[in-house]
């Protein structure tokens, strides 16, 4: 059973395994009692500064337990938790403080620009737990939660921010009822166990980290924070200290441990229950190595948006389907195929059309913008999306890119990452990725960019890259132009910047 906000899942968790591990990083790790006391006695003292409800507090991610406390803590209060990623620009603090009326910025850093805005220490978390001594007095524990007025489900637990790459950011305004449906789809997708241990080094700004945290939280399970991939040595003690049996990753970071560490992943075949993977397509090559290395492990792709999360997953370990296939809706989640007029159609391989979705996990709105909420939900349950794909008669969910990405080459529809799965597997390329340009003849044509491996990048040669193209690709998906580049543009969780690379061909 799950309550209808995510704190007060936490609350009875601690109430029921007070001593079991909840939150860990590379400096703390607590129990869900500690968490808790700390939380609840957080929110107290936000309280006396003016927190209250739907008053919005902005906290700049450090991937840490403190960072987890200072969210619970405002939701508690029925306050609404406003995340930035870590390192934020100055100007985006302002434009994000601004817009959301902050009545308090909590970092490690202070902002001299944002003036007579509160400020509090990331740090500061703990300083307020109850169930301790301070200052010559005890302050107890609330251990009856009948007398604590949790939040919700309708109430606004947070808003998340996009990264405003291509202008303003959008803020996407969720509910305590989003978080726990969302929660849900987690824990039934990737069937979480109660003794679960789960690593997450993806941002917890964002909502993929966030939500994968949350699941954990109601399932009353285990979540250790990492904050640098890079440092693998470090990655792979912490596993092993808390014995860690899952993880959370994006095809990105897969690509960083394959890199680093070889198949060092394998390892842990025995004792990895699942890994999940999110916020970009997975290549088939990647797909199939874990698989390889992991041939035991649960292996799930999950697709979904910070507007409707986790809202379709499968696992792929073993799984024979077609390319693009995203597996079958969670629970929480409903889908059609709509064409250009938001009509829905009978959808296949052949007759591709828009992917749209409807459920608890659903955006309430976009933050102050009543125009682009009615653009995206216009009836107000299903939310319109540009990924183009189809349902087939098994009711699994097919998404073979999004419109502007799909190219349509002389009739043949091509999904890039097909291009790109293929490619990346040349010893010679560190990365790469695939757009389309315009072109006389055909319309559009497939364009690849590649970015060369530096310890290999003197042994290129154009036409013996050509050639390998032609062994792997079909003849009517050749890429009709290679261009080399220093560096294929990618967002912070590994999704390539398209729209950056068509606009060099304009």
């Amino acid at each position: 059973m799950f309550y209808p906000s995510i704190v007060e899942n936490l609350a009875r968790n601690a109430m029921k395994n007070p001593d079991r591990l909840c939150l860990a990083d590379e400096n703390m790790a607590l129990t869900y009692k500690q968490v808790w006391d700390a939380v609840a006695g957080l929110a107290m003292e936000l309280d006396r500064r003016g927190v209250s409800r739907e008053k919005c507090v902005v906290v700049e991610c450090d991937q840490s337990v403190n960072y987890m406390i200072w969210e619970f803590a405002t939701q508690l209060l029925k306050g609404i938790f406003v995340p930035l990623e870590k390192n934020a620009a100055i100007p985006r603090i302002l434009e994000i403080t601004g817009e959301t009326d902050a009545v308090l910025h909590v970092s490690y850093r202070q902002i001299p620009e944002l003036g007579d805005l509160p400020h509090m220490d990331i740090k500061e978390a703990t300083a307020f737990a109850l169930g301790c001594e301070r200052d010559g007095v005890f302050h107890g524990s609330i251990d009856d939660l009948e007398v604590v007025d949790f939040p919700k489900a309708e109430d606004v637990s947070e808003i998340l921010f996009s990264t405003g790459t291509t202008g303003k950011s959008k803020g996407i305004v969720l509910t305590h009822g989003n978080d726990v449906a969302i929660a849900e789809n987690v824990c039934f997708g990737v069937k979480m166990k109660p003794d679960n241990v789960e690593m997450i080094p993806m941002p917890t700004s964002h909502s993929h980290g966030l939500r994968r945290t949350y699941a954990n939280m109601a399932n009353g399970s285990t979540v250790i924070f990492v904050d640098n991939l890079m440092l693998l040595k470090k990655v792979f003690a912490m596993m092993d200290e808390y014995k860690v049996t899952s993880m959370d990753l994006s095809p990105s970071m897969l690509g960083i441990i394959f890199k680093l560490s070889k198949d060092r992943l394998g390892n842990y075949a025995d004792v990895m229950d699942y890994i999940q993977l999110g916020s970009a397509p997975l290549s088939e090559e990647d797909k199939n190595h874990l698989s390889r290395i992991l041939p035991k492990t649960r292996l799930y792709n999950f697709y979904g948006s910070t507007e409707a999360g986790c809202s379709c997953l499968m696992d792929f370990n073993g799984a024979d389907r077609p390319k693009g296939c995203i597996g079958k809706p969670a629970v929480n989640a409903e889908f059609i195929v709509v064409d250009e007029n938001r009509n829905p159609i009978e959808s296949s391989a052949d007759n591709l059309g828009f992917l749209a979705s409807r459920g608890a996990i659903n955006m309430k709105e976009y933050f102050k913008a009543p125009d682009l909420t009615r653009e995206a939900m216009p009836e107000g349950d299903y939310i319109y999306t540009k990924d183009m794909g189809y349902i087939d008669d098994e009711g699994y969910v097919y998404m073979l890119g999004r419109k502007d990405d799909v190219i349509n080459f002389g009739g043949v529809k091509i999904s890039p990452e097909e291009i790109e799965s293929m490619v990346i597997k040349n010893d010679l390329i560190a990365d790469c990725a695939c757009v389309p340009v315009d072109d006389p003849i055909s319309g559009q044509a497939p364009k690849l960019y590649i970015q060369l491996d530096p310890a290999t990048a003197d042994s290129y040669d154009d036409r013996r890259f050509k050639s390998f193209l032609a062994e792997v690709l079909d003849a009517n998906k050749l890429p009709t132009r290679v261009e080399i580049i220093d560096e294929i543009p990618r967002t912070f969780n590994g999704k390539i910047k398209r729209k950056e690379l068509m606009a060099l061909n304009k």
